[in-house]
This record gives structure tokens, sequence and C-alpha cells, in this order.
């Protein structure tokens, strides 16, 4: 039981984070379930949405957290989290598409955007220290490095989809792109 629901939330990430606005018959294919099985597990649209938000907060978060913990120095700590992103994959890519949406309120009162900003803290804190180290030019902002972050995941996550880049080869491409993109 708990594996056919894992099954269907990582499929609706993957399908999601193509076209969100894809029906659930795309999800109940891409997890090779019935469209009634997914409603055994998941009665509407927005049920599903928020177990698959809660799991990529979950797995994002643990991932980016042990990049940041593996190391004190903030460069090897950017490079950890490029690494993180990539092998969160989809789950990344979607959660930074749907934070970053009109739609989404962000309020310190919700326990998963206070969770977020205090992970976005300690990211930044790495942007300042390699800034003040002179490594990241001071004319980019956190915010911007954090939306190329978000953007060469995302191009990494399409590059594996598509099986245009040998997957051997993925965090290598990300991180080159990343690190030379802000000017390391």
């Amino acid at each position: 039981m708990q594996n056919t629901q894992q099954k269907i939330i990582d499929a609706a990430i993957l399908v999601f984070n193509e076209d969100y606005s894809a029906p659930l018959e795309k999800v109940a294919e891409k997890a090779a379930i019935t469209r009634r099985t997914l409603h055994r597990y998941f009665k509407t649209r927005e049920a599903l949405l928020m177990s698959c938000q809660k799991e990529m907060q979950r797995s994002c978060r643990t991932a980016m957290m042990q990049a940041l913990e593996a190391s004190d120095d903030p460069l090897k700590q950017l490079e950890n989290m490029v690494y993180a992103g990539v092998e969160c994959g989809a789950k990344f890519s979607l959660f930074s598409k749907l934070h970053t949406r009109p739609e989404h309120l962000h309020s310190s009162q919700n326990p998963d955007c206070a969770q977020y900003d205090a992970f976005y803290s300690r990211y930044r804190g790495v942007i300042t220290q390699l800034q003040t180290q002179g490594l990241i030019a001071s004319e980019f902002t956190a915010e911007w490095i954090a939306m190329f972050f978000s953007g060469v995941i995302a191009a990494t996550v399409n590059a594996e989809a598509m099986g245009s880049v040998a997957k051997n080869s993925l965090k290598h491409f990300a991180w080159l792109s990343f690190s030379k993109g802000i000017g390391l």
C-alpha cells in the first residue's frame, strides 16, 4: 500500500514538473496504475499535490541540509548544494516552480514556509561569505543566484529526461555551468 502511494507521488512529481496542468490520467499512466487506483489513495488533485509538496520539501530539505553540513568551506557547500539539487531532480525543479508561482502565498506563519526561510537564510549566508571572499561578484544578489541555481537544476532535469546528456556527466555539467555563470 505504501509503495503504491509513493509510486503515485513520484509519478505525479515527474508529470507535473513537465506540465503542471496535466490530467490525472497522465499521472496514473506514468505510475502504471488505473485512475481508479490513484483515487483510492488521493481523492482529489489537491490532495495529491499536497502530498507531492510534502515529499518534495522533505526530500530536498534533507539533501540540501546534508550538502551544507558536509563541509565548512562555503565554496564546497555551494558545490554540494548543486549536486544535491541534481540528485533531487524533478522534486527540486517542481518545488522551485511552485514556490515562485504568484499563487504561492508565502507566510512565515506557515511551518513549511518557515523551514524554507531557515534554509534560505543559510544559503544566503554561503553566498554572502563567497562574495566577501571576492569569489562571487557583489553585483549578483542572492535572489538572482537562487533563480539561476533553479534554472541550472531545471536544465539538468530536462537533459536527463530527454537522454541528451550522459547520466554520469549531469552533476559535472550542472556545477560547471552554475559556477562559471556566477563567476567562480
